[in-house]
């Protein structure tokens, strides 16, 4: 619970924030987008550059530049003394921060539109905002056919959360001597990759929508690895999802299970399960709520979770480990491993009972 003092005057001022929120956001892309924040940053040893300045090196006109300043001042993202404008370390992270990039582009570019269908998605369990990016029933159905600035975002949201941890969950996944792995939503293919690369033995099942699908082995055959990889074309949420051969190894799932409801994720576990005998790992890797060191993670996570409601496909959300503990145990499995990894993530290292 947060228990933050106020006084009414502090609160009615967070209030005004929050009912101008978009302006402040817009007007951080637009001086992104338009090279101020590192015009600015970039001439900082001037001592501030002015609006004209500004307005003169990037051909851009005084009026325009000013008004975005003004809300950029207010917001304690620029200073301004004696007409000369630097950025603060807001500023500064704003506009060279890697997560806060990846962070401000995905909402921005695959979210934004969106989120004005909000109440619409929590009405119907529906995403009512993706109408905004093309006609499917789930995101997942048209991230192949998203256009390509709008992929990049998504994918680099993705990625960058997940790519960190490869190397040190590649290092644990392999003292388990696996021959054969699935890859449950392989994506772009790039966890088979390095699984391919690190073993020129291991032998690989990635399980996706086939848009996502074909797109993953075409990566994987481009790099030679084609010889030892099987795509299998999976929908988690057709009525009757196809089951998954026995003879496996380790079952891999990696930001997988925060894409579906809790319904969804146990009838996905279960399938899993059915596959499975008494030496089978499945690896279950995602960002826990109730797992987060710094508050700012907690609160990307939760905002997160609203892409899920209104674009992603309406009742998934970022779940704290209690949900999934219990999902797990429910399937007739117990977690033989609990490791932190990187920054964000959990691994559970799951067996049958």
């Amino acid at each position: 619970m947060n228990t933050k003092a106020e006084t009414a005057f502090d609160a009615v001022q967070e209030a005004h924030k929050i009912a101008f929120a978009p302006f402040v956001f817009q007007a951080t892309v637009s001086l992104k987008k338009l090279g101020i924040f590192s015009y600015i940053f970039e001439n900082r040893k001037r001592g501030g550059v002015s609006i004209t300045q500004i307005g003169d090196a990037l051909e851009l006109d005084t009026y325009g530049v000013g008004v975005l300043l003004e809300i950029a001042e207010s917001s304690y993202i620029v200073a301004q003394e004696e007409g000369k404008y630097r950025l603060t370390k807001t500023g500064y992270f704003l506009n060279y921060h890697e997560t806060t990039r990846v962070n401000l582009n995905f909402t921005n570019d695959v979210c934004y539109k969106g989120l004005y269908h909000l109440p619409e998605a929590i009405k119907n369990g529906t995403p009512e905002g993706l109408q905004e990016l093309g006609k499917w029933s789930t995101i997942y159905e048209g991230l192949s056919q998203l256009p390509k600035d709008i992929q990049t975002s998504w994918f680099e949201f993705d990625h960058h959360y997940s790519d960190p941890i490869f190397d040190e969950a590649l290092e644990k996944l392999f003292t388990y001597n696996p021959s054969i792995i699935y890859d449950i939503g392989g994506n772009t293919g790039k966890f088979a990759m390095n699984c391919l690369a690190k073993d020129p033995e291991v032998k690989m099942r990635i399980l996706d929508l086939p848009g996502q699908l074909k797109k993953a082995i075409a990566n994987i055959t481009a790099k030679g690895f084609s010889d030892r990889v099987i795509g299998q074309e999976i929908d988690w949420l057709s009525k009757k999802p196809k089951k998954l051969p026995k003879g496996v190894d380790v079952i891999w799932m990696c930001q997988f299970l925060d894409c579906f409801s809790e319904a969804e994720i146990s009838t996905i576990i279960n399938t899993a399960v059915n596959a499975m005998d008494q030496e089978t790992r499945l690896v279950i890797i995602e960002t826990y709520t109730d797992r987060q060191k710094f508050e700012n993670a907690r609160f990307a996570l939760e905002a997160t979770s609203l892409y899920f409601t209104v674009m992603a496909n309406g009742n998934s959300k970022m779940y704290p480990s209690t949900v999934l503990k219990r999902i797990i145990n429910e399937a007739g499995l117990f977690i033989d491993e609990d490791v932190a990894l990187g920054e964000y993530h959990t691994m559970f290292v799951c067996k049958k009972k």
